[in-house]
């Protein structure tokens, strides 16, 4: 009887004080996944803050440039969320092996405990409702009654534990599987996740090497334009050269012959700002410098006026003209002499209405507007060209300083 009241004992402390399940390394998990998920939040706003950048360069002016660096900033952000979501798929998979691994083992246990219970059960219905009362009534003194009441009060905490284990092992199991559906879903979505930042990766990369593409013909354009617009101003500085030496030539014989010829002193800089426009229009692009979206500067030795095609273009001052026939990049071209090393230029024009050596005065028509197959669309270039402080070639200057002000751009 004492060793089976040692054993009942034994079995209501185990019941009483069962081990605690191993949850440390599990919080862990869920802790790092956790802030997984928030650096994915991160990456995610800030792909957006981008697409919402790239949005805007589409919407100004195509710039090539900063839409690589766009793209490239875009890249890195996928990349960044591929790799969160790679560790968030790792984490929930041992999250997955774990708790199956503890699945198994509740389940083994509540099988365990499930046939210890049974066989509880069919001992007490095999003794009887009265087995109690026969071992109390057995006791052969005081003594021994006591000891027979606590067996018998330990039994029925065991059993009561036994009922209240086999509770609780349903319990976790039900929330294991829970949990590891739950995982199991989760994982299904990052798979998917993954799929559509893989397919978004890939399009941005196909979407670089096309802008690469573009940036590279764009490129190659505009240093070929680059070229030709060298090209064309050595033509015209060779052919003011001339004109300006044979002009010096004119006066000096003039000169000598005691001879002079005051119309040729038509320009000086008592003109600046008081010129009429060769023609009404907007401004497509200015003098100097002209940066261009990939990067490249072109530089622009007079102004471009769009008009319809067509449109009268007239002179800003009274002059002789010295040149007017098609010029190799330019078209159609008029140049006209002002006296003193003093010139104006009127390129891309659709006709030319006036010749070599005419007179002309402020105002006359010398031709129209032409220019439909450049970038630009159809309008005139104006150029203006001093005498250079060298006494050389004249140069261009700013055509905005000479003519009149006016509103609009």
């Amino acid at each position: 009887m004492r060793c089976r009241w040692l054993h009942a004992a034994a079995l209501a402390a185990a019941l009483l004080g069962p081990a605690p399940l191993p949850l440390a390394a599990q919080d862990a998990r869920a802790k790092e996944l956790r802030e997984s998920q928030a650096r994915l939040n991160q990456i995610r706003q800030e792909r957006e803050a981008l697409q919402r950048q790239m949005n805007e360069l589409r919407g100004r002016v195509h710039d090539v440039s900063g839409e690589l660096a766009n793209i490239s900033r875009q890249i890195s952000t996928s990349a960044g969320a591929l790799k969160e979501l790679d560790f968030q798929a790792s984490t929930i998979m041992a999250n997955v092996e774990a708790t199956t691994r503890q699945l198994l083992l509740t389940q083994d246990k509540l099988v365990e405990r499930k046939a210890v219970l049974h066989q509880r059960l069919r001992s007490i219905y095999e003794r009887g409702p009265l087995h109690a009362v026969r071992v109390l009534l057995s006791a052969r003194n005081f003594a021994d009654l006591l000891n027979r009441y606590k067996y018998l009060q330990l039994i029925t905490v065991y059993d009561r534990l036994l009922v209240q284990e086999v509770q609780e092992l349903n319990r976790q199991l039900v929330a294991q599987d829970r949990e590891l559906q739950s995982s199991l879903v989760q994982l299904q979505e990052l798979r998917g996740q993954k799929q559509q930042e893989l397919q978004a990766l890939e399009d941005l990369r196909r979407t670089r090497q096309r802008t690469l593409s573009q940036y590279r013909a764009r490129t190659q354009e505009v240093q070929g334009r680059l070229k030709r617009l060298a090209q064309d101003e050595a033509r015209i500085k060779n052919l003011l050269a001339e004109i300006e030496r044979k002009r010096r030539e004119e006066e000096r014989r003039r000169a000598i012959a005691g001879r002079s010829d005051s119309r040729e002193r038509n320009l000086t800089t008592k003109d600046l700002g008081a010129l009429a426009w060769p023609v009404d229009g907007e401004l497509v692009y200015r003098f100097g410098p002209d940066r261009k979206p990939n990067g490249v500067t072109l530089r622009n030795n007079g102004i471009g006026i769009a008009a319809r095609p067509g449109t009268p273009v007239r002179t800003v001052e009274a002059g002789t003209v010295v040149m007017a026939r098609p010029f190799e990049g330019y078209g159609p071209t008029v140049m006209v002499s002002h006296g003193g090393g003093y010139y104006t230029l009127y390129l891309y024009l659709g006709e030319i209405r006036v010749r070599e050596g005419q007179r002309v005065a402020a105002g006359d028509v010398i031709g129209t507007v032409g220019g439909e197959r450049t970038p630009e669309g159809p309008h005139v270039e104006f150029q203006v060209r001093a005498p250079s402080e060298a006494g050389g070639t004249p140069e261009p200057v700013d055509p905005l300083g000479w003519l009149r002000a006016r509103s609009g751009p």
